[in-house]
Formats: C-alpha cells, structure tokens, sequence
C-alpha cells in the first residue's frame, strides 16, 4: 500500500502595508491617548505636594513662624500675591503667632558636582543674618555630597549667618565664605564638609549670588512688611 501524498497546506496571508500601518496607528493612538490621561490626572496632585512640600520648607528656613504670606519680587516691586499662589511666588514672608514678621525665604541655586544644587534660605531682616536653610533640589553623591541636606554641623551654620549689609547698603560688610571643616572662627564663615567641598561650594555661591542680587534692594521693602494680611508692600 502506498503511502498518500502529504495535503499542501496554503500559505499564510500576509496583511497588507496599509492593515500594517492602520494597526500601528491606532496602537499609537491609543498609547498617547492614555498618556494624555495620566498626565492630566496626575498634574495637579504633583502641583499640590510640590506647594505642600514649598510651603513646609519656608516655615522651617524661619523658626519661629507660623503663618506666611508669598510675593513676587522683580523689577525692584515686591507685589502680594494670594495666599493660595505659592506657585507664582519668589519670596515669602514668615509670621509669628502675634504677626510679627520672622524672616522672608528666598531660593537660590548654583552648579554642583552632579547638577543643580536648589537651596531655601530665611532671613532675618532685624539682626541680619540667616537663620534657617534647606535643599530644595540634589543630585549629589550620595553619602559625600548629599551631607549638606542632612549634616547637622554643616546645618548650624545656618543659624545665625551673619550676611550683614555694609554701611553704604549696597554690599555685604562680610562676603560669606566656605572654610575647612573644623576651621570657622566668625560668624560669616560656613564650616565644610571634608569629601563635599563641591557641594559646599555650590552652597556658598547660590547664596552669595542671591544675597548679592537682592539683598540691597529687598531691603528698604522689608520694613513695611509687619502684617501678615492685607496692604500693598511695594
């Protein structure tokens, strides 16, 4: 008996360029589609932590504070911005229990070793000097330059930093500078950290920039700042 040809079997279709491309397009329509949604739905609760998280850092650059108020401070105009505008604001104001002002809290930045090195600052405008600072914003190595935001030694420097402005009101008496750690003897000096000198670096010239930029002529504005509601500052 003689075995039976095997039965052909047809070739798959194959789907045409245009099915192909079809196919793909509603694929990519649909992706973007749903990424489009993500972003919206996620936005405005990032937006809100971000202020959140803000917010908590001014009132912990300004010991003392318990309430704020946000400003716009450009073109030599300090303009009060509403309470919930926190995002427009680059200044802000810390007010005690009583309404008697604390300090304002300013950023500033500068290069790092690994990036931007963002950095909350208070300052009190009666006994000029800084009294509170965080970082915002690090790409520093961990467990070298990431010691700015957590070395308790380095952090006391901003207890009391003495930024006061010279007689003449246009510069600081004492530009602030970064010394050797173990090494600071005044009040202007900020101690280092022995394996973070970059990061330190970044740290003095953010705050060198900003208080140079615009401690002179925040100045005169701050002593109008008294009450933590109402009023026109500028």
């Amino acid at each position: 008996m003689s075995e039976s040809a095997p039965a052909s079997i047809p070739a798959p279709e194959m789907p045409s360029a245009v099915r192909l491309i079809a196919t793909l397009g509603l694929i990519a329509l649909i992706s973007g589609f749903t990424i489009v949604l993500v972003y919206q739905a996620t936005l405005e609760p990032i937006a809100q932590n971000h202020r959140d998280a803000l917010e908590r850092a001014v009132l912990r650059v300004l010991p003392g504070a318990t309430q704020q108020a946000n400003f716009r401070w450009a073109d030599g105009s300090l303009t009060r911005l509403a309470d919930d505008d926190i995002g427009g604001a680059n200044l802000f104001a810390g007010f005690d229990a009583t309404g008697q002002l604390v300090g304002i809290a300013l950023e500033a930045a500068a290069r790092g070793y690994a990036g931007e090195v963002r950095i909350l600052y208070g300052y009190a405008p009666d006994r000029e000097v800084i009294i509170g600072y965080t970082v915002l914003q690090s790409s520093e190595t961990p467990g070298l330059g990431d010691k700015i935001e957590t070395d308790r030694r380095f952090l006391a420097n901003f207890d009391a930093l003495d930024v006061a402005l010279a007689d003449d009101g246009e510069s600081l008496r004492n530009p602030v500078r970064l010394v050797p750690q173990g090494t600071k003897q005044e009040p202007w000096e900020i101690d280092g950290i022995t394996g973070a000198t970059v990061s330190c670096r970044a740290v003095e010239r953010a705050l060198l920039e900003s208080l140079r930029t615009h401690l002179p002529p925040l100045r005169p504005h701050l002593l109008t700042l008294d009450e933590p509601a109402g009023g026109d500052p500028s």
